[in-house]
């Protein structure tokens, strides 16, 4: 892509000089806000924050009795917002606000021409409760806005702000999501028209100066055949399970069976047996039955997908965990462990173990990047931690000085052997990726969004996902301040196949329906077009 011309930096009351570059169609889009509620659809790199950033210094100007708010969904991208605000725009430093910091540091009574960078929990809960007056605020900024639907708390936000008085609306994401019913959910939710839609989809003249290259690449390897027997054994064990459940008559006959379905029938069981047991009356043991054999089948799936795409080694793993957590063996551990075809498939993969050849890859990838390119960073996802765990080992194996790997995965800990990372922890391994002494991430979903991750040369996807949206949100961790690239791993004849078909077709509906969007398709939405309040329909005249 082409070059920016010569940088400018936008001139306001209330922005600090030189903090922020001037780009048009930031400008566009800010001077919009101004006139009704905005849903902006943008990706990844093209400056969102900077965007909230210009419309938050003129309400600040504009209607300086109020407040302005700035929601994110996590607390690491509220702490992160919290120092752009408190870099860019003059005035007191932005009241920054997640789960950690108590009421009584909240200040409400302080709020007027001040800043909130908050969690949408902390003010959801206070303004529940009462604590909080949503009409104190003249702008509330949605971070990650294609969340705003179903029971999160971006949906009852957004009904209260909509009910105060003179209250804009801004809602920014990169990836809105392939379904037009959902992108219509958070178009209502937020009251924006289809005149609010600001799209841009990289190839408008006015943005693509600003735009850098991502190469994807797809690397396709195959399973050692061993791997492939024990899926097959496993595979039948799954289907005979599937059958019983079939043929009791709790899934239906003839059809293929996913995850989803099986998902589908563990809610359906636990919902009857709690009507049962409200009635005062106990399941039939049919019920149990079934219950277990939904166990064993969910138990299986996992272990194929494991198997195939992780290898043996994960799989072990996982068995272990299995069957240390459950001492008394509960009937699905005991049918799970005691299935012959289960027995057949373990005996098959242990012995030599062969080695997944997608680790094999993503090693010689990461090598091949950091050797030949000294000072690039690369960003390894994973689904499962057990794979980041033997991802940092093999890496760390190689004694490469140029090879810098670190894990990075959530806080959450499961058992002494899968050990979490604080919030402080996180903090330290980002800060040395920034700096250099970390050049390698190996990560789990936990970096896709909501961390101040630095821009990265090489993002490798260890499997494919499914969600077109997270699928967007990891890429986006390359390609910033220069060129990137991205590499797929798929292994041939498993599910990893299914699911990158599955992702590519999902990232196609979405940019169709950014088209149309785009395109100002008002079937878009389903609400008849209305008067929306304005705060000011000027934007200040230095701006």
């Amino acid at each position: 892509m082409g070059s920016a011309s010569v940088q400018s930096f936008v001139k306001h009351p209330h922005i600090r000089p030189g903090s922020l570059e001037e780009r048009e169609y930031q400008r566009s889009i800010a001077q919009h806000v101004l006139e009704e509620n905005v849903l902006a659809v943008l990706p990844t790199g093209l400056g969102k924050t900077a965007i909230a950033l210009r419309v938050m210094a003129h309400y600040l100007g504009s209607v300086p009795e109020k407040a302005v708010l700035f929601l994110a969904p996590t607390r690491p991208l509220v702490e992160q917002h919290g120092v752009s605000v408190a870099r860019t725009l003059t005035g007191d430093p932005p009241l920054v606000l997640t789960g950690l910091v108590g009421r009584e540091r909240r200040h409400w009574d302080q709020l007027e021409g001040r800043v909130v960078v908050a969690t949408p929990q902390v003010i959801n809960n206070d303004i529940r409760e009462g604590l909080l007056d949503p009409a104190l605020f003249s702008l509330v900024v949605f971070d990650e806005v294609h969340r705003a639907s179903g029971s999160y708390p971006y949906v009852p936000l957004a009904n209260a702000f909509r009910e105060a008085s003179s209250c804009r609306l801004l809602g920014m994401t990169a990836s809105p999501g392939n379904d037009a019913a959902r992108v219509r959910e958070v178009m209502d939710c937020l009251d924006v028209l289809p005149s609010g839609l600001e799209v841009r989809d990289g190839t408008e003249s006015d943005v693509q100066p600003y735009l850098h290259g991502i190469r994807i690449e797809t690397e396709e390897v195959d399973a050692p055949p061993k791997l492939l027997e024990g899926g097959h054994e496993l595979r039948k064990s799954l289907e005979r399970f599937e059958a019983q459940l079939e043929t009791s008559g709790y899934l239906p006959p003839g059809g293929r069976v996913n995850r989803r379905d099986l998902l589908e029938l563990g809610s359906r069981l636990r919902s009857d047996i709690e009507r049962y047991r409200a009635r005062g009356q106990n399941p039939p043991a049919s019920y149990w039955q079934a219950v277990s054999r939904q166990s064993v089948a969910m138990k299986l799936v996992h272990a194929i997908e494991l198997l195939e795409t992780q290898g043996p080694a994960a799989l072990e793993r996982y068995l272990h965990r299995m069957a240390s957590g459950d001492r008394k063996r509960s009937p699905s551990t005991r049918m799970f462990f005691a299935d012959e075809a289960v027995q057949r498939a373990l005996s098959t993969v242990q012995g030599d173990r062969p080695e997944h050849p997608k680790l094999v890859k993503a090693v010689e990838l990461i090598r091949g990047e950091l050797t030949h390119r000294p000072g690039s960073k690369v960003l390894l996802f994973t689904h499962y931690r057990d794979m980041a765990d033997l991802a940092v080992r093999a890496l760390q194996d190689l004694h490469d000085p140029a090879i810098q790997p670190a894990r990075f995965v959530g806080q959450a800990s499961r058992g002494a052997e899968d050990v979490g990372l604080s919030q402080k922890e996180q903090g330290k391994i980002l800060q040395a990726f920034r700096e250099g002494s970390v050049n390698c991430l190996v990560a789990t979903s936990v970096a896709e969004e909501g961390l101040d991750i630095p821009a990265t040369d090489l993002v490798i996807f260890y499997e494919p996902v499914p969600s077109e949206i997270r699928t967007i949100q990891r890429r986006g961790r390359t390609g910033r301040s220069q060129a990137g690239r991205v590499v797929l791993l798929v292994t041939r004849g498993t599910q990893d196949v299914a699911v990158h078909h599955a992702a590519r077709g999902k990232e196609f509906r979405m940019k169709k329906l950014v088209e149309q969007l785009k395109a100002g398709d008002t079937r878009s939405t389903k609400r008849p077009p209305k008067e929306q309040k304005t705060v000011s329909t000027r934007i200040d005249a230095d701006w």
